[in-house]
């Protein structure tokens, strides 16, 4: 793979027959005597000619077969070798693909951290029969592993020092954002990426825009991490951070009031507010935090050290100037939040992009029938902590009659910490219901899956409709101790009186660049070259949906995305499930599938593309598409169109309604990069408009039938 710096309009993975043997990176496997990769941050830091932002710095130590003297910028396609890669119950499915391929033997076994987390409650053989499958694969690998039970991937590699500042640590789940939260730059992937890094140790990723998010002020007593995400979510809810990554950035003063875990909460849900990754800088509140960290270990393993986490190792990392952006770096925007103005948020129902200050619901006693504190995004010791504060500060409270209240620690070591400081038995002597920690109703998988009618209120990060339970559930987010305080109550409701619920905000961008001149028509006409096998013309009848934010959970509900034996007929039977259930009937094979903006959208599963292909559909226009899901269409060889002219078309058009058959034609000639819509039948109306080319060596993934295949060809 080549990398290429091309307009984000004409933007396409840039892929060459050339293997490239990459640079070893230097690993925190190493014995504590070595401290390359420390030296190397000081390098990056010290590059006096380029300004970069944090973000393109990570990437440019990550980046392989750059040319001398190449700096990388946002737009830039690069080979990246990850610090890690971690995979979770997918690992499965991705050792499949990996076998598919031709690899045997992982690339390097200490880039590759293998979790279990999000189906721990399913007892059954099959499932059984998949974990030992994983866990026999890693011992044979050589990587390291983490059972049932032991917590949440993401947490791991937090706690275990996987994850480390100034690194890229990828994952094959939409939350790996929430490694920033500790400065490393967290990103994911999928599961062909992680199928591709375990064989070669590296993928591609295309650097995206950067948005410097400034938070300015103190955060308040008693407003937490998830309020300020919540918020932002909320506030900023017109997708301008959409496929960003973000820079938070902010006063010593300001940031000092966000502890860590508050920093790992905001990270883990800029995947929500849309963004790609969400990094704040190093600090010394992050240096307490690893030192602390390095010390559990150390009490915990006795005389053995930590492999990773080492009070030296720390010391010597921060003892240099912290990695961080040049004063002079480009961002595609900034936005901004004064902490002080905050009070507890809550988004909801059924959407983050509906976020309201806890003292407007509170005041209409929404009745409540499960809350929820689990999952990665804020389950750790210390917001299990903030929850039982509620019910010591009631020695004689209860949890509400009719109320179910579920928890489970982000890890097991979180738990023992909580249970050591007494606040587990507490929060299990009011009445909460314990689970094994894990995902589990935060993707909707086990026990306490909100039933048609309730209502929950939920610390984790996703409140989709369906996301935990039934379509005729309504969820809503919140922090810790307003989930325990709703469940002591019985209805959404806070610990205590807040104030200043209005927030101040404002949005600034850089001016637009100076358009360019208009093309000769020569120019426009020139043609792309079609490779042998792949089709020139692309054409069918629209049949669209017509919706904005269309999730991959709504493409591929999440039921049925571990349910690794499910055929391709029933893929085809419950694409669209969450979003629409009749669209398999409406729907028919070589239609062109037409929907809204940021089409899948949420989390990275690959179904979200294949379900559409096994509908025998090939092709998706849509005003926009979320990157992972644009990511997986490209490995999976689903093609798609941005196309934001046709959706304001229809739109005026047609009357809304889910999903309709319009008796509208579409053709997509590739060779001239062209788009001709017919409004109707023979003889009506039609336009055209360029788009982007689709160059022959993407065209070859598709020949290939994928990436997973384009990359067994090579390796052939």
């Amino acid at each position: 793979m080549h990398l290429a710096r091309v307009p984000a309009s004409r933007a396409y993975l840039q892929l060459s027959t050339r293997r490239i043997l990459p640079p070893r990176i230097p690993s925190y496997f190493q014995p504590p005597t070595s401290f390359s990769l420390i030296r190397d941050y000081a390098n990056i830091s010290s590059s006096p000619t380029t300004p970069q932002n944090l973000t393109e710095k990570i990437v440019q130590k990550y980046a392989v077969g750059l040319p001398a003297g190449k700096f990388v910028r946002s737009g830039d396609y690069v080979s990246i070798k990850p610090h890690h890669c971690m995979t979770h119950d997918n690992s499965w499915p991705v050792a499949q693909k990996f076998f598919s391929i031709g690899a045997t033997k992982i690339h390097d076994n200490r880039q590759v951290v293998m979790t279990l987390d999000h189906d721990v409650q399913n007892k059954s053989e099959t499932n059984l029969r998949k974990y030992q499958n994983i866990e026999e694969l890693a011992k044979k690998m050589g990587v390291d592993f983490y059972g049932a039970g032991r917590g949440i991937g993401h947490q791991i590699l937090v706690e275990e020092g996987y994850a480390w500042p100034g690194t890229l640590t990828v994952a094959s789940d939409s939350h790996s954002n929430m490694y920033g939260g500790i400065s490393c730059l967290g990103t994911p992937i999928v599961r062909t990426d992680a199928a591709a890094i375990w064989a070669t140790g590296q993928t591609w990723w295309q650097i995206p825009p950067v948005a410097r998010v400034e938070l300015k002020g103190v955060l308040p007593k008693g407003v937490t991490g998830k309020d300020v995400i919540v918020s932002l979510c909320g506030l900023f809810n017109n997708d301008e951070v959409l496929n960003h990554a973000i820079e938070f950035v902010g006063s010593e003063e300001t940031l000092k009031s966000l502890k860590i875990d508050d920093r790992l909460t905001i990270a883990n849900m800029t995947t929500e507010w849309g963004a790609l990754s969400g990094i704040f800088p190093m600090d010394n509140v992050l240096k307490d935090w690893m030192l602390q960290k390095a010390s559990m270990h150390a009490h915990r393993l006795g005389n053995s050290s930590h492999p990773r986490l080492t009070s030296r190792k720390i010391e010597e990392f921060f003892a240099l100037n912290a990695l961080s952006a040049s004063p002079d770096a480009s961002y595609a925007k900034t936005l901004t939040l004064d902490l002080s103005t905050l009070s507890p948020y809550v988004a909801g129902p059924n959407s983050v992009k509906i976020s309201t200050p806890l003292t407007e619901l509170e005041e209409k006693k929404i009745a409540i029938q499960k809350a929820y504190l689990v999952s990665c995004t804020n389950s750790r010791a210390s917001d299990i902590a903030a929850a039982a504060e509620v019910f010591k500060s009631n020695p004689s409270a209860k949890v509400a009659s009719g109320v179910e209240f579920y928890i489970a620690a982000a890890s097991t070591l979180e738990q023992e910490a909580a249970a050591k400081a007494g606040d587990w038995d507490a929060l299990i002597s009011a009445g909460a219901k314990a689970l094994p920690a894990g995902c589990g109703p935060c993707i909707g998988l086990g026990t306490g899956l909100l039933e048609d009618g309730e209502v929950g209120i939920s610390a984790t990060n996703r409140n989709f409709k369906g996301r935990m339970g039934s379509r005729e559930a309504l969820a809503y987010l919140a922090s810790p101790e307003v989930v325990a305080a709703s469940a002591m109550k019985g209805f959404i409701a806070g610990p205590g009186n807040y104030t200043g619920s209005s927030s101040a905000v404002s949005i600034s961008s850089p001016p637009p660049p100076a358009s360019p001149p208009t093309q000769s028509s020569s120019t426009q006409e020139t043609e792309t070259e079609i490779l042998p096998g792949f089709p020139p013309l692309i054409e069918g009848e629209i049949v669209f949906c017509d919706a904005d934010n269309i999730n991959t959970d709504g493409i591929y509900p999440g039921k049925y995305t571990y349910q690794d034996n499910i055929s391709r007929e029933q893929m085809a039977q419950v694409c669209m499930e969450n979003y629409d259930s009749t669209f398999p009937t409406i729907s028919k094979p070589n239609d062109i599938l037409v929907t809204g903006f940021n089409f899948g959208c949420g989390s990275s599963r690959e179904q979200a593309a294949t379900a559409i292909l096994a509908r025998s559909i090939q092709l998706v226009v849509a005003g926009s598409f979320g990157n992972i899901f644009m990511r997986n269409s490209i490995n999976n060889s689903l093609m798609t169109v941005e196309l934001p002219k046709l959706i304001e078309k229809l739109r005026e058009k047609f009357p809304k309604t889910l999903t309709r058959r319009t008796g509208w034609w579409l053709q997509w000639d590739v060779r001239r990069s062209k788009v001709t819509v017919r409004e109707g039948p023979e003889g009506a109306e039609q336009w055209s408009m360029s788009v982007g080319e689709l160059p022959p060596n993407v065209q070859d993934v598709f020949v290939k039938g994928g990436l997973e295949k384009w990359v067994k060809a090579r390796l052939e």
